[in-house]
């Protein structure tokens, strides 16, 4: 009897022994491991603290990791190390290891978009520079890298004059000042290409090799509209475009490269470089077709040899050089409207820029010095108006109604008869900038 009494006990004490051991070991294997790591980033959007460590181990997963690396501790210590902690080794060492392998789920952090603009000045284009750098500050959006080239007398004068800007224009932009220079042939021979120093911009891929897009303008170019709007245009190119530009015109029978060129150019009337969208990642990337060798060529290896097969063939310069490159690669190019590149040759033969006289002018490109000479006061209007506005003032009263008004004097002038084409989009991007930056500012989180 006293036998049968002690095996019921037994037998009685070893059920609740694995009875405990069931409650108490896999108690915490109900949530499985993912579901904890991925509520962690719900607790930390709330303000709350993470989960603490010992939140993980109740997984069965997590406490056969943690064994192996209480072995490997183990060993690392010794036989007799392992010993002497026992349980509490076993939890230690779990904890070295879970911190290492189990993290808390942070939010990436966001990298700030910054857009590129570059522009080249040599001579006496000092006002004329920053005129245009200060239209694209009035009406962009998101914060803009100007890339200054510069003859060495005018690069002190950049820097003066562009630290003089109030310290809230100066948050929205950055700049570098660099010399000119240029990677292959004669530097001397590159710098009377043209204009002085416009064949800089052939070497923007060489020379920002940091830089995987950027916007290149001339000195004459004003924004109208906010840089954003064809900085955007950068995601409608396809696999093999890489560049981006308008046409040289509108209709071929009035066109300069259509009657004149003696060299190859895109398309049926050219393009215009002037304003010139850039992927400088693909530009290095790529072999270039052309007539001096079989194979491809790099960009920078064509520039040379290119120039000197056509040097006394091309007029514009650096301008032909790209209508020739992209003769042989037309899949490298996308073409954008011209109201993005208006010049005067889109009015003073009649207007012939459809998409300006729809929308309004967005770039206005003053090329021929009509911002310094009366033959076309319509551009010299918008320049005068922009050059002489004052950050701190109002849009509306101290820029647009000046630039207004002064229209009604250029009425009977080959590209003032049609004032709209160059007040429409000016006029909206004023209210847009104004609702942007002011309206959505007062109004109530």
């Amino acid at each position: 009897m006293r036998i049968h009494c002690r095996v019921v006990v037994i037998a009685v004490c070893f059920g609740v022994f694995l009875l405990l051991y069931f409650l108490g070991g896999n108690g915490g294997a109900d949530e499985p491991l993912l579901k904890e790591v991925g509520g962690d980033r719900e607790l930390e959007e709330d303000g709350r603290s993470p989960p603490s460590l010992s939140d993980y181990l109740g997984s069965d997963a997590v406490a056969k990791l943690a064994r192996k690396s209480s072995a490997v501790v183990g060993e690392r210590g010794g036989r007799k190390e392992r010993k002497a902690t026992g349980r509490r080794g076993s939890v230690n060492a779990k904890s070295k290891f879970l911190g290492n392998m189990i993290r808390p789920v942070t939010r990436s952090r966001r990298v700030e978009d910054i857009m590129h603009l570059a522009v080249v000045a040599c001579g006496n284009r000092l006002d004329e520079t920053l005129t245009m750098l200060k239209s694209a500050l009035l009406f962009s959006l998101k914060k803009i890298k100007f890339h200054i080239f510069a003859e060495d007398p005018l690069a002190p004068q950049f820097e003066e004059r562009l630290n003089q800007w109030p310290q809230s224009i100066s948050a929205r932009f950055q700049y570098s000042i660099y010399p000119i220079s240029f990677s292959v042939g004669d530097a001397e021979e590159w710098k009377k290409l043209f204009k002085p120093c416009a064949a800089q911009r052939l070497f923007l891929p060489v020379i920002l090799k940091d830089v995987d897009s950027l916007l290149y303008v001339d000195t004459d170019v004003l924004f109208l509209r906010p840089m954003d709007d064809i900085w955007i245009l950068l995601k409608s190119f396809n696999r093999t475009q890489l560049a981006a530009m308008a046409p040289e015109h509108e209709v071929p029978k009035i066109g300069w490269y259509s009657r004149f060129a003696r060299h190859p150019f895109y398309g049926v009337t050219g393009v215009n470089s002037g304003v010139m969208l850039m992927n400088l990642t693909r530009i290095r990337r790529t072999l270039f077709k052309s007539s001096l060798i079989p194979g491809g060529l790099s960009w920078e290896d064509l520039l040379h040899p290119l120039y000197q097969k056509y040097k006394n063939h091309i007029t514009w310069g650096d301008q032909d050089l790209l209508n020739i490159i992209f003769h042989y690669n037309p899949e490298s190019l996308l073409i954008f409207p011209c109201q993005w590149n208006y010049r005067p040759d889109h009015c003073m033969y009649g207007s012939n820029c459809k998409g300006a006289e729809e929308e309004g002018v967005s770039i206005l490109h003053g090329n021929r010095g009509v911002y310094h000479d009366d033959k076309q006061p319509a551009f010299k209007v918008v320049y005068d108006a922009i050059h002489d506005f004052a950050f701190e003032d109002n849009m509306f009263q101290s820029l647009f109604y000046p630039i207004q008004s002064k229209f009604l004097d250029t009425v009977n002038t080959l590209c003032g008869r049609i004032p709209q084409v160059f007040l429409k989009q000016i006029e909206k991007t004023m209210r847009k900038v104004f609702e942007e930056k002011v309206v959505h500012h007062v109004r109530p989180r």
